[in-house]
């Protein structure tokens, strides 16, 4: 039996329609949704880690913290129950799908630093720079698996391949030094190859869209992923501009939680902002 694990749910439409054209392909999907190409990493296969990484997504997500004397049970190992499985089936095979994004390959580093004991049974498709046909039979380079059509997934299936004992050791390592690096935002640099860069990164990017006029702040975020070669999260780009007005770059109107919620501009001429109540 093959369990297929990709990372995000946007992946897993496609490959579960493939398994329609081709039986032999057919398993059960796995899909991780923490996007590990942003936010805190440091001891990450710790509870500690784990913890820290859930506060900082309930800080971007502008979830309230707990009452104070409330018990918060400690998040959970994700990858333990997949463990568990693999040690009591041993027919099980896992394949991991990664496109060429920073989201995949983060999340391939992760899973591979944890599954060297299962060495063998663990196949890596990772669609590296790989040409693909779009619906119009066009050659295009796909980035994200869920841009591959799903008859495209029968010929991405051929690029299976075994992870090498030299890859859970050497791709172990890369997972490492990311945890210790604990950059803000983690960029694909080709291949496999992560770069780190600070939390404010992209802040360049996001003033140089904000006007002198209010504009809606999911307008700039519109506007800035759609330059990007990899996409980054619009919750973590949200709360980068949160952080620009926090510093007095960047002005508002409206509530600020969600980026359809508030409105946003340079300081300076244009619409002055609304004086808030205290």
């Amino acid at each position: 039996m093959i369990l297929h694990i990709v990372f995000g749910q946007a992946s897993v439409t496609n490959l579960k329609a493939a398994f329609e054209l081709e039986p032999q392909l057919n398993g059960e999907i796995l899909c991780f949704e923490d996007d590990l190409a942003v936010g805190p990493l440091f001891i990450l296969d710790t509870p500690d880690g784990r913890n820290a990484r859930r506060e900082w997504w309930n800080m971007i997500l502008d979830i309230p913290a707990p009452a104070e004397g409330t018990e918060v049970a400690p998040p959970e190992d994700p990858v333990r129950a997949l463990k568990a499985r693999l040690r009591e089936e041993e027919e099980l095979d896992v394949w991991i799908w990664a496109g060429q994004n920073t989201s995949d390959v983060c999340g391939y580093y992760w899973l591979i630093s944890q599954l060297d004991r299962f060495s063998g049974r663990i196949q890596l498709v990772y669609l590296n720079n790989l040409p693909f046909l779009n619906e119009k039979n066009a050659v295009f380079y796909p980035t994200h698996l869920s841009q591959i059509m799903p008859k495209e997934f029968l010929k991405a299936r051929k690029l299976a391949r075994e992870v090498s004992l030299a890859e859970f050791e050497l791709d172990g390592e890369e997972w490492r030094r990311l945890m210790n690096e604990n950059a803000g935002v983690r960029l694909l640099e080709g291949g496999k190859k992560i770069r780190g860069e600070a939390a404010a990164f992209f802040d360049k990017d996001l003033l140089q869209q904000i006007g002198r006029d209010f504009q809606k702040a999911g307008r700039v975020i519109s506007q800035v992923t759609g330059k990007f070669k990899y996409p980054v999260m619009e919750q973590f780009l949200n709360w980068r501009i949160k952080e620009l007005i926090r510093e007095g770059k960047v002005e508002h109107k409206g509530e600020l939680r969600t980026m359809r919620d508030f409105e946003v501009k340079l300081p300076g001429s244009g619409e002055p902002a609304p004086v808030e109540n205290a």
